[in-house]
């Protein structure tokens, strides 16, 4: 099979036309229409499948990653040896350094990754603080038609993460961006989402976005796309960014070229709940104003404040990285 096209007419544009609006149609984040969601299973293509449907498709996986030099080197070297060196189906293998204090970087570079720090990545629009910065950063310094991230904490990693995730989008081309799940062995039963995903995320989409209610995950990091799809949508600046690219591509593009995989099981670093909070915070201001409500802080370019009576107060920064395709 040779390179999988995209029809332009589908991806390179809204589908709907303002023409075809409706004055009586629901507000942004409702939907009338049942949802749709194809899934995939990450064992359900092999290597040999994936480089015949590959053709002159350049795939580029990109890592974000602070403060993750426990795991990263194992991850990158997974990737180098197998899918870069070995097979020569991935064609771009980056990290996004951000402001890391340990080994982080030094140890991806030696393991096979090109580095990049993601302060001097246009530094004009922010010096790469947050996850959401760091991942729009990659989508700039890469050069993939499809581009995966998985996060850089995964300890259980191995090939089938990235496998999963770009299998859909070589072999069906009218789905622009699949966004993996797993069990999680770190709970009791291996269900489900994590804390945030299950008292927030899940809730806010059930209110405001129910079109998105078949994502098992939404908050995931491991995720896929198509380049021509990603730069025409805004990046969320910090943890919003996993949700916030799921509200934007089914505004834009319909919620079914979106599709899921199922990875297996996943282990990771279990962050402390007074972590958590700012980014659950991030979560709830975002999806505010995709909704279309104006939340009460965190507007005009002034951070979001997070109060916090017994913790401290922490200043969280918000708002959107414009498209990549509108910096041309």
């Amino acid at each position: 099979m040779g390179r999988v096209d995209l029809d332009t007419a589908s991806f390179g544009r809204d589908r709907r036309h303002p023409e075809d609006n409706d004055p009586n149609d629901p507000p942004r984040g409702s939907c009338r229409s049942t949802p749709f969601m194809r899934i995939f299973d990450h064992a359900s293509s092999t290597i040999d499948h994936l480089l015949e449907a590959k053709g002159q498709t350049r795939i580029t996986v990109a890592l974000p990653a602070r403060n993750e030099a426990p795991t990263i080197e194992r991850i990158v070297g997974a990737i180098h040896a197998d899918l870069v060196v070995g097979h020569r189906l991935v064609d771009e293998l980056i990290v996004i350094d951000d402001h890391s204090s340990d080994d982080t970087a030094a140890l991806a570079r030696s393991a096979g990754a090109t580095v990049f720090p993601a302060a001097g990545i246009l530094p004009e629009h922010g010096l790469g603080h947050g996850k959401g910065e760091a991942l729009w950063k990659s989508l700039h310094v890469s050069t993939g038609d499809v581009i995966c991230w998985c996060d850089a904490d995964i300890r259980n990693y191995d090939n089938r993460f990235v496998l999963g995730l770009i299998a859909p989008l070589l072999s069906e081309p009218d789905i622009g961006f699949v966004k993996g799940f797993y069990r999680r062995p770190v709970r009791d039963d291996g269900e489900g989402g994590g804390r945030v995903t299950e008292l927030v995320a899940r809730p806010l989409i059930s209110t405001l976005f129910p079109h998105l209610g078949p994502l098992v995950q939404p908050l995931a990091g491991e995720f896929a796309g198509r380049r021509c799809l990603l730069e025409q949508v805004p990046f969320s600046r910090g943890y919003a960014v996993d949700l916030a690219l799921l509200i934007d591509i089914a505004e834009r593009f319909g919620s079914a070229a979106i599709a899921q995989v199922d990875l297996g099981s996943r282990i990771h670093r279990n962050r402390p709940l007074r972590e958590l909070g700012p980014q659950a915070a991030a979560i709830v201001h975002m999806a505010l104003r995709r909704a279309g409500l104006d939340p009460a802080s965190g507007t005009a370019g002034a951070p979001l404040e997070l109060l916090r009576p017994t913790l401290g107060d922490v200043a969280i920064e918000v708002g959107d990285l414009p498209p990549m395709a509108s910096l041309a």
